[in-house]
């Protein structure tokens, strides 16, 4: 259990709405503890730093004092990967609320395979800062043994629908009337349910900002396509991100390949690095499952990092940008390819004179949707360069 969310107090009752239109009742919850307190945000401690350890710059801003409510929970599921607060169940969520509401909603499901808190230090803190409240999802299954759980990946884009809903009708519970605007906002795997949303569940949202989302697509490029190539050392990512290589080999290239091809493709019995997609017709039948088609239905803004170790820029967002249009939806999209950004931020503070992080760039993107929902449009899609002076708080999109 979380010894930081040891405050929460579980009781049959529902927890009293301090807008006082009625208890707090998450639609379709099997369980739900809610807690208010002085600070929502990560220095508030009502969340698992281990979560998202690793995902932003040791530099980022510290952020400021947020009050409001908390409410922890999860959703009927009979998974069991996720352990957090002891309750060995998955389908866990968290939704914070904050007192003084801008009356926006932000919606996220995490990165790569991790729990419901990995988005709070990244995008939960910054948002709750700006007024918005936050929604987060585990996806419904967690860890490397997410595959386990049949059609997980199916279920990921269920779960961050689910939450929606739910996460809205909470808002309006809690302060008397439903958000004016709904966000989805994620990175990695969080940026691909960014992606799906909006392709197949536009009318919940009113945009998104997509942060390195994954591409799924049946005929390829995903990462069963590359993540082979680049086991057996062929040239797969820029040559410029060379001196990141060693890192990505050891902690992500080998062990994404095999869980996500035992997700996709399980009766497959040879090396990861002799893996041929193109020869697997049961790993095409599941890719269509998630596939995106790049019809997005609302505005979208994605940013990529030129220097992405896991998920090459040219093999993933450039050829995401690319079905966009194909789909007659530009008019909907900008992509800003960031220069010397990286998959994982903390990578910066290994290499600051070579490595941007991209956390402030998903800052400055989420405010440039918020201005473009209001009207004014975002700059054009463009390569972002790598000023002289790189900050772990500052990016311009221009």
């Amino acid at each position: 259990m979380l010894t930081a969310l040891a405050v929460l107090g579980t009781a049959p009752a529902p927890a009293p709405s301090a807008g006082g239109c009625g208890g707090l009742r998450v639609p379709g919850a099997d369980h739900q503890e809610s807690s208010r307190t002085t600070d929502l945000t990560t220095a508030g401690g009502l969340t698992d730093p281990a979560d998202w350890a690793g995902l932003t710059p040791a530099g980022l801003a510290a952020p400021g004092p947020v009050p409001g409510t908390q409410v922890d929970g999860y959703f009927p599921d009979d998974s069991t990967t996720n352990t957090n607060h002891g309750w060995n169940h998955d389908s866990q969520f968290v939704i914070r609320l904050p007192t003084r509401w801008n009356g926006g909603l932000v919606v996220t499901g995490s990165p790569g395979v991790r729990e419901q808190y990995a988005n709070d230090r990244a995008i939960g803190d910054w948002v709750l800062q700006r007024g918005y409240a936050f929604a987060a999802t585990d996806k419904g299954n967690t860890g490397v043994e997410f595959h386990a759980d049949g059609d997980a990946i199916v279920e990921w884009n269920e779960r961050v629908t689910q939450l929606t809903r739910a996460a809205k009708a909470l808002a309006r519970q809690h302060y008397c009337r439903p958000p004016s605007r709904t966000i989805a906002t994620g990175l990695s795997n969080g940026g691909y349910l960014v992606r799906w949303q909006l392709e197949n569940h536009p009318e919940l949202y009113d945009g998104g900002v997509d942060w390195e989302g994954v591409l799924w697509r049946e005929e390829g490029p995903n990462l069963l396509t590359f993540l082979p190539p680049a086991l057996r050392g062929e040239p797969v990512f820029p040559a410029e991100s060379e001196f990141l290589w060693p890192f990505y080999r050891q902690y992500y290239w080998d062990l994404t390949q095999r869980i996500y091809r035992e997700e996709l493709d399980p009766d497959y019995e040879g090396a990861e690095a002799d893996y041929d997609y193109a020869t697997r017709p049961a790993a095409h039948r599941a890719v269509r499952r998630i596939a995106l088609t790049g019809r997005i239905g609302k505005p979208l803004i994605t940013l990529h990092g030129t220097l992405d170790g896991l998920l090459p820029i040219t093999l993933d967002s450039d050829v995401y940008a690319d079905m966009v249009r194909e789909k007659g939806r530009a008019s909907l999209f900008r992509y800003y390819r960031v220069e010397g950004g990286t998959h994982v931020d903390s990578l910066y503070d290994a290499f600051p004179d070579r490595v941007r992080p991209l956390t402030p760039c998903h800052h400055t993107a989420f405010a440039a949707l918020e201005r473009w929902l209001d009207g004014a449009r975002p700059p054009a899609s463009a390569t972002i360069g790598r000023p002289a002076v790189v900050s772990p708080n500052d990016c311009a999109l221009r």
